[in-house]
């Protein structure tokens, strides 16, 4: 690596990482093609690179989320549970199958792009409420800047009822435990054969299906630090044993990784001070930009 690659790499990951942390992404998946495009990483060992930069780059934005009370609550937990064998298992396909990149980013692009318009659809012109009787007009979207009934404010710890239900109660609309573990390892694959995190696909699936951005964001983000870790250390012990460029490119990994460190920190400190449907229309469009650039990548 030479000077100029490592300062690009610290640049990218900090531009990088201000703009994706508030929304609970950790950046690798925009990292991924200015590494292969621009800093000339081979395909096998951007895999290990992306979660390198992951696990340096992480503790920016838990440590300004550490007050919250959302990096070791429910949704925490569910999701590390499900993706840390989920990436152990991605690693594994990855290095011993090597399914083709051309492919993956067709899967990504149908994923996110329809996702990312429908959130910023459903964000712009939110669904009427229908009424309910209950003198309020209905029990549909709260009032800008409101939680919805049984969430937690911004900033509130997750408490579990007095009757000893979950917080993501399916009622509320939200998936059920079991379904966000199960999503959890799907995504855990996927990041362990690309090294994406998670957290960019995670973020935009849960904030769909209701969840407050202010409780998805740290969950999402822990869960990418953890599995990040998992994940840079069984590709460490497949390059071993295994032939060819598995291991991640080291100094890349860590100048990129500083950037997002110092990054990620900013970025979650400008979370409180932006309104919540400004959050959900940024996401949305970080989804729609990612699903477009993989369709062209796929497609051409």
């Amino acid at each position: 690596m030479t000077w100029s690659e490592g300062l690009l790499g610290f640049a990218a990951g900090l531009l990088i990482s201000v703009v994706t942390a508030p929304v609970g992404v950790s950046g690798a998946v925009f990292l991924l093609p200015v590494q292969v495009s621009l800093l000339g990483v081979p395909s096998p060992a951007v895999t290990p690179t992306n979660l390198l930069y992951n696990v340096v780059a992480g503790p920016g934005a838990l440590l300004r989320h550490r007050g919250s009370g959302q990096l070791r609550g429910p949704l925490a937990r569910l999701l590390i549970a499900g993706a840390v064998p989920g990436v152990v298992a991605g690693a594994a396909v990855r290095v011993f199958a090597v399914p083709g990149p051309q492919v993956f980013r067709l899967f990504v692009a149908a994923l996110l792009l329809p996702l990312g318009l429908w959130l910023c659809a459903r964000t712009l012109r939110p669904a009427r409420p229908a009424g309910t009787g209950d003198g309020r007009g209905g029990a549909g979207e709260p009032e800008p800047g409101e939680p919805r009934l049984g969430e937690p404010r911004p900033g509130e710890p997750i408490e579990a009822s007095s009757t000893g239900s979950s917080p993501l109660s399916p009622s509320s609309g939200q998936p059920s435990p079991r379904a966000t573990t199960l999503l959890a390892a799907a995504v855990g694959v996927a990041g362990g054969i690309y090294g994406i995190g998670g957290g960019s696909l995670l973020g935009p699936i849960l904030v769909g299906r209701g969840m407050p951005v202010a409780r998805v964001a740290p969950a999402a983000l822990a869960c990418t630090f953890v599995t990040s870790v998992v994940g840079a250390a069984t590709y460490a012990l497949l390059a071993l044993t295994t032939p060819g460029t598995v291991a991640p490119d080291w100094l890349l990994g860590i100048a990129c990784g500083l950037g997002g460190l110092a990054g990620g920190y900013l970025g979650a400190r400008l979370q409180p001070r932006l309104p919540e449907t400004g959050l959900r229309l940024l996401l949305g469009v970080m989804a729609t930009g990612i699903g477009l650039l993989y369709a062209v990548q796929g497609l051409g």
